[in-house]
């Protein structure tokens, strides 16, 4: 990943603003038409996110085990290519493994900074984070994982004092991968608490988490939960039943625990895209997806807009216009007539990582494709923004599909919706 210069750390921060603000102005010439409704749109107020990931280092830090002031520089350079780019959000995965990016009262330092799960990087990303992005005019939404422990199966691996090692009941392993069980009502208290004291502690806009509540399938294998299920799911039919149950749970209450400890703190999910097949329920969208959330990940993505639990849905909706599994253009449209008052705001997930990659269908090959989907998205009012994964392909736009989307759609900046 290429780094970006370190100007920011030398100018001050209104100067630096506006610097970028110019720079910004200047990605690139807007087409003709449309300009008087995408400034309507840009008054209105339209998020437009990024996400920046910090598991495995994907995004952020670039590797693990530099220096605190060169996470600070790549961190800064994130955000500031945020504002060249004229979006309004960064979403930022502060709890990518049952650990964290600030120091927290409940799990250990991620390892992604140091190299060292619980190693103290010897500066504050959260609190960085939060304050760098205000002061750029970004939301700074607080991305994390409920439920996954680690992307290994060998408990010795993680710190000493990890809650899992400490708890080794709360734990399955499935699929190669550590899970916190969702089926224990101590897990589901502790994730929230986890979690809470990110809220508790610093000015973020949002808690979003993304798709992971149980795991996605692995063939062959069981995820054993049947204790758990013998103790707790004696009110239910069967265990998908409380599997479901348990993920509502674990939304609602933390839904309501984030009113309690900050105002105004916003609550969003970004789903995988497909809550059931139209095939498998008349109320699902006309997709033929391998998974489902409702059926694989015992998630009723849908449930939680009809009973208003949480302010935003961003469904990973990461497929082509006329792809024939899935469809761009028809979720776009499942998802608009969900949201469709309810008052939950609706944003797309974008898959900017797909564009350009030669082993994507050949619509990603296509610079424009990106810009098309705003394109039909702009048909659907209820859709108010997007976010695009991720930071890492947002900075090296290697199809030139990023600056397209600034062209053709944000001339002009925007506040973020409230």
């Amino acid at each position: 990943m290429r780094r970006m210069g370190r100007r920011s750390l030398v100018l001050g921060a209104a100067s630096t603003v506006a610097a970028l603000m110019t720079a910004g102005d200047a990605v690139a010439a807007p087409r003709p038409g449309g300009a008087r409704y995408r400034r309507r749109r840009a008054e209105a107020g339209e998020l437009r996110g990024v996400w920046i990931a910090t598991v495995a280092n994907l995004d952020w830090p670039s590797a693990p085990g530099l220096s605190a002031a060169a996470q600070e520089a790549e961190l800064i350079a994130h955000l500031d290519r945020a504002v060249e780019l004229r979006l309004n959000a960064v979403v930022l995965q502060v709890r990518p493994s049952a650990d964290a990016l600030w120091p927290s009262s409940y799990e250990p330092w991620a390892q992604y900074l140091t190299g060292v799960q619980g190693k103290d990087p010897g500066w504050d990303p959260l609190g960085t984070a939060v304050r760098e992005a205000h002061a750029r005019g970004l939301e700074l939404h607080a991305w994390f994982n409920p439920y996954r422990v680690a992307n290994h199966t060998d408990p010795s691996r993680l710190a000493a004092s990890h809650p899992a090692r400490l708890h080794p009941d709360w734990v399955l392993p499935y699929g190669g991968k550590l899970y916190y069980n969702p089926g224990l009502p101590e897990v589901r208290k502790f994730v929230q608490d986890a979690m809470l004291d990110a809220v508790s502690r610093y000015a973020v806009d949002a808690v979003h988490w993304d798709d992971y509540f149980y795991p996605y399938p692995v063939a062959g294998q069981v995820f054993d939960d049947d204790d758990a299920y013998a103790r707790y799911g004696g009110d239910f039919g069967s265990k998908v039943a409380w599997r479901r149950d348990n993920t509502d749970r674990l939304v609602s209450e933390t839904a309501a625990r984030i009113k309690e400890v900050r105002s105004g703190v916003k609550f969003g999910i970004s789903p995988f895209a497909v809550w059931r097949n139209a095939t498998t329920d008349p109320l699902g969208s006309d997709t033929a997806a391998g998974v489902q959330t409702y059926d694989d990940l015992h998630a009723d993505t849908r449930k939680w807009v009809k009973e208003g639990w949480i302010d935003y849905i961003c469904p990973q909706v990461y497929w082509n216009i006329g792809f024939a599994a899935a469809d761009y253009t028809k979720l776009v449209s499942w998802w608009a007539d969900t949201v469709r008052g309810t008052g939950v705001g609706l944003y797309v997930g974008e898959a900017l990582y797909k564009a350009g990659d030669p082993a994507q269908p050949a619509a990603w090959q296509d610079p424009a494709e990106l810009s098309r989907h705003l394109d039909l998205a702009a048909g659907h009012p209820e859709v108010g923004g997007h976010i695009y994964f991720s930071a890492k392909q947002a900075k090296s736009d290697p199809i030139g599909a990023m600056a397209r989307v600034v062209a053709d759609h944000y001339q002009v900046r925007a506040r973020a919706p409230r």
